[in-house]
């Protein structure tokens, strides 16, 4: 007859406490990947807000130009200062139009770390699993 081998089970302190190593460790990634996603998602907004702003000082001096050559043409029309007055006043709406429409995009922009949310949901699951 052969002797029985047994393999020996861990205890319910040693599973304790390697699930709580465990989970320790899954913590700390999902912190890294929280930091890493909305990293990336800062330096991507950032690159856009850059380059719209270089591209909007461009367009800016270039609209200085046509508003001058606007003012200059209804002022053979009308008198100057009301020229002026005109001209500033569809100025100021289209700007004031262009910033409502900046500031509702920004409002949708989703900086949320999305992946991280998920992977915390799949983690959940896994130590309810774990504990069961």
């Amino acid at each position: 007859m052969q002797p029985e081998t047994r393999t020996a089970e861990p205890s319910v302190g040693q599973l304790f406490a390697d699930l709580s190593h465990q989970m320790t460790t899954l913590v700390r990634q999902e912190v890294r990947l929280a930091s890493t996603e909305l990293s990336q998602k800062a330096s991507r907004v950032g690159r856009e807000v850059a380059i719209l702003a270089v591209g909007g000082l461009v367009a800016y001096a270039g609209f200085l130009a046509l508003v001058a050559t606007a003012v200059l043409l209804l002022g053979q029309v009308v008198p100057w200062w009301l020229a002026a007055l005109i001209v500033g006043l569809v100025v100021a709406g289209i700007g004031y139009f262009l910033v409502q429409r900046a500031i509702g995009a920004l409002q949708r922009t989703d900086l949320a770390p999305r992946q991280t949310v998920e992977t915390l949901k799949e983690d959940i699951t896994w130590a309810k699993e774990q504990t069961s």
